[in-house]
């Protein structure tokens, strides 16, 4: 799939616009995406200094190298990367080497007339490689009105995020730029869509003058409301979606360049990265989902932040200690099944302090009721799984009564430990429910494939023979029409016919006939059959907070 081009842009310096670019960068790449930094702001470069903890040696080269290699007829667009470490797939190009000669390298090149020279063609088979090795391909702009602005943003780009601050010098300048790059858009000899842009207020202070600060809210959104019309969806007004696009204003970050995202793991809505997630979010699903986005943000995020990340476990099963050695058998039973399992146990304490989950699904192994361990268990799974398809999934004892669980439980599709559905049988539909596959019959408590294989192996008088026959054939009837409790009921009429009786010599007992063997065959083997779940979202959170 092809990569993404984002050009952050701002009309005035002061803006935040590198440390937004920068903070996206790693999210998107902590998020699983292969993510590349272009730092177009070549006569005062910022980029570096946010990604200097990151580096592991000193950019060789930069941005002004790709002039030189288009001039030496070189075309090695990712030739000057640097690497860099902590967070991913996540490559930077600086504007050039660490040279007191740069400021002056950029001003003695004439854009315009490397453009006369084929520089565009030159810059489209970059950004061709560029879009094949990343998802994301983040340039960071000159501010202003230049030739650089206008390569980074009506050239390079899909999409354009402009950030302005409260004044109207800031928000005019970035609307003005968007309408030119617009224009210029249009005027491409090359095969764009229509460009997007996104607005966002930026070091926007409410703490003080929360009135006034109101007013400029409002004349910001006003200056800026037409940008919205290709990529909001219609049933979202402009007026929330600004709101979440702004960065406020929190002075402990505007000492040095900083990346708080690193050290604001799990952020509340007071706090910088929350609204930086927002803005990343927004650009890892394309500008698209924004209904989402408007009715619930943090579902909104948690879809991207975990879309291609890998769990290293399956399930967790949590367990208190009373079911401790079934807990060990239904994990060694899942393993068969090529399920990762690992254990959680009562006072688990580390599940708690950690940020985010080893396991992408949670097994409430219940005896009883459900402790209150696992009901914090529970709550920090939903916390972090809104907007996912995570599962909670409750295997209940025999001596458990599911209408006396708490609702956020027992409402939820439930399998039963019992004397014929043992860890074996419930580690099976297990598997079958995390696959998002299941049995054309619920079996309840009821194994009727294991009832089945019984009579396969019973011996009987003759004449049970043929009431046996009768009840594979209706057995084979409600699995057919899809019913639950026909089933159940047909299979424990099945169990007491062929119940030895002690009454009755053992010579009086013969093997089941060979017709009636391949019919029990034959419904075993359509009891075993599991089909793909029609509806892919019943377990998912985003349906059950509603509930």
């Amino acid at each position: 799939m092809t990569g993404t081009v984002v050009t952050f842009y701002s009309y005035k310096g002061g803006v935040g616009r590198s440390f937004a670019l920068a903070n996206t960068a790693v999210l998107l790449a902590r998020w699983g995406h292969r993510v590349l930094c272009l730092d177009w702001d070549l006569e005062a470069p910022g980029l570096r200094d946010y990604f200097r903890p990151m580096m592991g040696t000193a950019p060789t080269g930069g941005v002004v190298d790709l002039v030189e290699d288009f001039r030496a007829d070189r075309v090695r667009p990712t030739a000057h990367a640097t690497r860099l470490t902590g967070a991913g797939t996540l490559d930077f190009i600086a504007a050039g080497r660490d040279d007191p000669d740069l400021v002056r390298k950029v001003q003695e090149i004439d854009w315009a007339e490397l453009y006369e020279l084929g520089f565009g063609d030159y810059l489209e088979k970059c950004r061709a490689q560029w879009t094949t090795d990343y998802d994301y391909v983040l340039l960071d702009s000159r501010t202003g009105a230049s030739d650089i602005g206008s390569i980074c943003t009506a050239h390079l780009p899909d999409r354009l995020v402009v950030l302005f601050t409260a004044n109207m010098q800031s928000v005019g300048g970035a609307m003005d730029i968007a309408r030119r790059a617009k224009v210029a858009r249009r005027a491409l000899p090359y095969d764009r869509p229509q460009l997007t842009v996104i607005p966002v207020l930026s070091r926007f202070d409410t703490r003080d003058e929360y009135d006034r600060a109101e007013v400029w809210r409002r004349t910001c959104l006003r200056e800026s409301e037409g940008l919205f019309s290709n990529w909001l969806d219609r049933s979202v007004k402009p007026e929330v979606m600004f709101r979440h696009l702004t960065l406020p204003y929190v002075s402990y970050w505007t000492f040095g360049e900083q990346l708080p995202v690193l050290s604001e793991a799990n952020p509340s809505a007071d706090q910088i990265s929350y609204a930086l997630e927002t803005v990343a979010a927004l650009v890892a699903h394309d500008f698209d989902r924004t209904s989402l986005l408007a009715e619930n943000r943090d579902a909104y995020v948690a879809a991207v932040r975990t879309e291609k990340r890998q769990f290293s476990h399956d399930v967790r099963v949590s367990t208190p200690r009373s079911t401790l050695d079934v807990a060990h058998k239904l994990i060694a039973e899942l393993g068969g099944f090529g399920v990762r399992a690992e254990l959680s146990m009562s006072g688990e304490r580390s599940i708690l302090t950690k940020t985010e989950d080893d396991a992408r699904h949670l097994c409430l192994l219940v005896d009883r009721k459900v402790s209150r361990w696992q009901e914090a268990e529970v709550e920090l799974f939903v916390h972090r799984t809104v907007g996912q398809d995570r599962r909670v999934i409750p295997v209940i004892t025999a001596d458990t009564e599911p209408n006396g669980l708490p609702g956020y439980v027992g409402n939820l599709r439930y399998l039963r430990l019992g004397p014929s559905r043992g860890p074996a049988e419930v580690a099976r539909g297990l598997a079958d429910q995390l696959n998002g596959v299941t049995a054309l019959v619920d079996p309840g408590d009821v194994d009727l494939v294991g009832v089945l294989r019984e009579a396969g192996r019973a011996r009987l008088r003759p004449v049970l023979w043929g009431l046996v026959d009768e009840l594979v054939e209706a057995l084979h009837e409600a699995a057919g029409a899809g019913d639950d409790v026909r089933a159940q009921d047909v299979a424990a009429d099945l169990a007491v016919a062929i119940k030895q009786r002690s009454a009755f010599a053992a010579d009086e007992r013969v093997p089941a006939p060979p017709g009636t063997r391949s019919a029990i065959d034959l419904v075993a083997r359509v009891l075993d059959v599991r089909v793909q779940e029609r509806d892919g979202v019943r377990h998912r959170f985003n349906g059950f907070l509603h509930e």
